[in-house]
């Protein structure tokens, strides 16, 4: 039976809706929101590996950098701590005896990803088709 109000000598039904317990519902979803949302572990990202190929090029140039951005060149030319100009400038000089020559690009896991892909877009540039990253 409706709640009725009086007043005065005329009575009337009271069609208000009681707020109370839905404000108590939205504060135990909140609750429950809040204690699970410390509780889950942020999801972690796999990345890819690459697939392995049948046998490793016999000969290569192997551009390392490491955490500090310092560029090496190994394998077929060997230079140590030099710019990038200056690989790209080996790379292409490597290039003009032996065309097909791949270069593989290792660099360190906390060097930042800009770098590496700088690295590699220079390389594209100085004509070499077959250009690899290292992973683990």
């Amino acid at each position: 039976m409706p709640a009725v109000a009086s007043r005065g000598s005329k009575r009337r039904a009271v069609n208000d809706i009681n707020m109370v317990p839905f404000i108590d519902v939205m504060l135990v979803l909140l609750i429950i929101f809040m204690v699970t949302a410390t509780v889950t572990v942020p999801g972690s990202i796999n990345v890819p590996g690459a697939g392995q190929s049948e046998r490793a090029p016999d000969t290569r140039i192997d551009v390392l950098i490491d955490e500090a951005g310092r560029i090496s060149l190994a394998g077929e030319v060997q230079q140590q701590h030099i710019s990038e100009e200056r690989a790209v400038e080996a790379i292409r000089a490597a290039l003009a005896q032996r065309p097909d020559l791949p270069v593989m690009i290792a660099a360190d896991s906390e060097l930042r990803y800009q770098q590496v892909i700088s690295m590699m877009r220079q390389v594209r540039e100085a004509g070499v088709q077959r250009v690899g990253l290292a992973v683990k």
